[in-house]
C-alpha cells in the first residue's frame, strides 16, 4: 500500500512539472485574437512614434497617458479618441487602405502640442 502511494505521489508530480513546463515560454494569442499595441502619451509625444500595420489586420491599440489629458485623431482610419491620465483607453482598429498616415493629438496640451504626432503605416 505505501509503495502504491508513493507512486501516485510521484506519478503526480511530473504531471504538475510537465504541466508548469508546458506555461513557461511566450504567451499563445488565439487565431482571432487581434494583436495588442500599447502606446503611452505625453507631453509631447507618442511612444512608440511610429506602428506599422497589415491591411486588413484588426489591432486593438491600448493607450495611456502619464502626464495631462491627451486626443489621438487619425480621421481615415476611424481613430478619435480621449486619452485621460490613470486610463487606459481602447481602440480596435482595421484598415482597408495602405499607405502612411499621421496621426495628431487634438487636446491641447501644452506649448509643444503641435509637434505632437504619430506615424501609423499600413502596409499591404
Amino acid at each position: 500500500m505505501t509503495r502504491l502511494w508513493t507512486l501516485r505521489v510521484a506519478g503526480s508530480g511530473l504531471v504538475l512539472a510537465a504541466g508548469l513546463l508546458a506555461v513557461e515560454g511566450p504567451p499563445v494569442r488565439a487565431q482571432d485574437e487581434p494583436r495588442v499595441i500599447m502606446i503611452t502619451a505625453r507631453r509631447f509625444e507618442f511612444s512608440p512614434n511610429l506602428v506599422t500595420l497589415a491591411k486588413g489586420e484588426t489591432v486593438k491599440l491600448q493607450i495611456k497617458s502619464e502626464d495631462v489629458t491627451h486626443g489621438l485623431f487619425l480621421r481615415p482610419l476611424g481613430i478619435d479618441a480621449e486619452i485621460v491620465p490613470g486610463r487606459v483607453t481602447e481602440l480596435t482598429v482595421r484598415p482597408e487602405t495602405a499607405g502612411t498616415y499621421r496621426a495628431i493629438c487634438d487636446h491641447f496640451c501644452g506649448a509643444g502640442h503641435g509637434g505632437m504626432k504619430m506615424t501609423i503605416i499600413v502596409g499591404e
